[in-house]
């Protein structure tokens, strides 16, 4: 009998056949249930993590680190994975070689505050190194300061490919050396003429 939906007549039969002739009588009456299998993917009503907060899960992965990004995702049932992605500028793990614009946009505007911020810092700190303050022990906190502040905006600088700057790529050259063999290493054949 091939497997699949059969009729009752067809399954009697067989069940009959099974147990050597004799009918069986369920002691329960059978009934069947049809049963929608659950889909594989995305669930009817689920939505994409919105633009919004894929900009700010990666601003923050950028600015603040990537463990307050994790811990922000973490919030919103996001994976590590998405978080890298973000930070990255992209909408997904499959997308990463391909940002979305208006993330990589956000990301380099926030970078940007960032930065301005530690110029400003950083100008202040210069302004008040003096002639006066050179010649005392505080002008070294205040290099400290200057010294630190460009580091935070050296950070928050984007990255080459995102601002141009790397628009004209020089060709590689990819140069390959073989490994000399000693005639000693090489397996023998005696041959006969």
């Amino acid at each position: 009998m091939p497997i699949g939906i059969v009729s009752d007549l067809h399954f009697d039969e067989e069940l009959k056949r099974l147990n050597g002739g004799k009918k069986v009588v369920p002691s329960v009456p059978i009934s069947g249930e049809v049963l929608d299998m659950p889909s594989r993917g995305r669930k009817e009503g689920d939505v994409n993590v919105p633009d919004s907060l894929r900009k700010i899960i990666g601003e923050t992965a950028v600015i603040e680190g990537r463990q307050a990004a994790l811990d922000l995702a973490k919030d919103f049932g996001i994976s590590a994975s998405s978080v890298s992605a973000y930070a990255n500028g992209a909408t997904s793990t499959t997308t990463y070689d391909t940002p979305k614009q208006s993330i990589i946009q956000h990301i380099n505007k926030s970078r940007a505050r960032v930065s301005k911020k530690a110029q400003r810092v950083l100008r202040g700190a210069l302004d008040a190194i003096t002639q006066e303050k050179l010649d005392y022990a505080d002008a070294k906190d205040l290099a400290a300061i200057a010294r630190n502040m460009s580091g935070v905006i050296k950070d928050m600088e984007p990255p080459p490919e995102v601002a141009g700057q790397s628009d004209n790529k020089s060709p590689q050259f990819v140069i390959f050396a073989p490994q000399f063999r000693d005639e000693r290493s090489f397996e023998v054949i005696q041959v006969t003429e």
